[in-house]
């Protein structure tokens, strides 16, 4: 069968189609053949080396959605046939944090296609317990997009406390984990205003239900603040927009964070911080209940799950330029041969 693979950490050319072998699942483990899957930035990053592959060549991709086409010797509950969605989130399912779903806390916590082969294959084995069903109303396209921008976003939210009613300020609108959060947001009952650079994905953002949208290049944390500010932000660039952000947050208000796509490092202003009482709060990925919940919400209909632009399994290099330009607006998905 065949793989995307990194063969080096000089970029997304880095990126080859190569032979690999079929692999067949033990005790435990279902194989599931992929219908669709998904880029993300974390695939872009990898094959710059932010963080390099342990091993090369590695198989990219943390999102996959497909078929049960083998079963592990002893393992119940699957049939051939049974449609799945992978959940990318790894543990040693053993410890304490495992046996409380706090899989993120696991020592041996990994996320799919970063510290293990991921889904730009044809057939990938998992653990039972990333096998989750996929609702039958949800289309393979977004079941093989939504999972792990959808987890991270859900666990932004629910750390960050989200109440019906609150206000919720999402930066640079438009990415993945953004455009998860937009729409999450919505469905908990929050007002939601965005930022973005481009006018464009402002735009959408407002035709699918968000307040206002304002330059992330600007001073949007004094026209948030004009709105009455944000009892959350959901940062994703660091750095660049960090300092609006801060000021975008109302007193007491909580700053979500799960990542720093401008940067790993910025000075703080303490006092800012400590006399309005913020908080800024770490987190990613999320765990199987979160991922569980961000399924229901989304295989309900409560909550959508955009999707941008879908290639062919072949076109990957064109999905992974299209990512990098920064133009896209919800997931980008590979359609994977049949």
């Amino acid at each position: 069968m065949k793989a995307w693979q990194l063969t080096d950490t000089n970029g997304p050319d880095a990126y080859q189609l190569n032979e690999v072998e079929e692999p067949e699942p033990g005790p435990g483990q279902v194989r599931i053949k992929i219908e669709y899957s998904a880029l993300n930035h974390l695939d872009i990053w990898l094959s710059r080396g932010l963080p390099a592959p342990k091993h090369l060549p590695h198989t990219g991709g943390a999102d996959a959605a497909g078929l049960v086409d083998a079963i592990g010797n002893g393992t119940a509950g699957f049939e051939i046939g049974d449609e799945i969605i992978i959940d990318p989130s790894f543990s040693c399912g053993q410890c304490v944090h495992c046996h409380n779903d706090d899989i993120v806390y696991c020592e041996s916590f990994q996320i799919l296609g970063e510290h293990r082969p991921g889904t730009f294959t044809e057939k990938i084995v998992i653990p039972t317990i990333n096998a989750v069903r996929k609702p039958a109303a949800m289309s393979w396209e977004v079941a093989g997009s939504f999972g792990l921008v959808s987890e991270t976003a859900l666990r932004m939210l629910e750390r960050a406390r989200l109440r019906r009613g609150e206000t919720v300020l999402v930066v640079g609108v438009g990415g993945g984990v953004s455009a998860a959060a937009l729409h999450l947001a919505l469905a908990m009952g929050a007002q939601v205003f965005v930022t973005s650079r481009s006018p464009e994905k402002i735009a959408w953002a407002v035709e699918q239900g968000a307040v206002e949208g304002f330059d992330s290049a600007g001073e949007f944390g004094a026209e948030m603040t004009r709105q009455g500010g944000a009892d959350i932000v959901i940062e994703t660039v660091g750095p660049a927009t960090m300092r609006q952000s801060m000021r975008a947050a109302k007193p007491g208000g909580r700053i979500a964070i799960c990542g720093s796509t401008s940067g790993p490092k910025m000075e703080l202003s303490f006092p800012h911080l400590f006399f309005r009482q913020l908080e800024m709060i770490g987190s990613s990925m999320g765990t199987h209940g979160q991922f569980a919940r961000a399924t229901e919400w989304i295989g309900s209909g409560r909550a959508q799950a955009p999707v941008g632009r879908v290639f062919d399994f072949g076109e990957l290099p064109q999905a992974l330029a299209y990512l990098d330009s920064g133009e896209q607006t919800g997931k980008v998905v590979l359609r994977h041969p049949d």
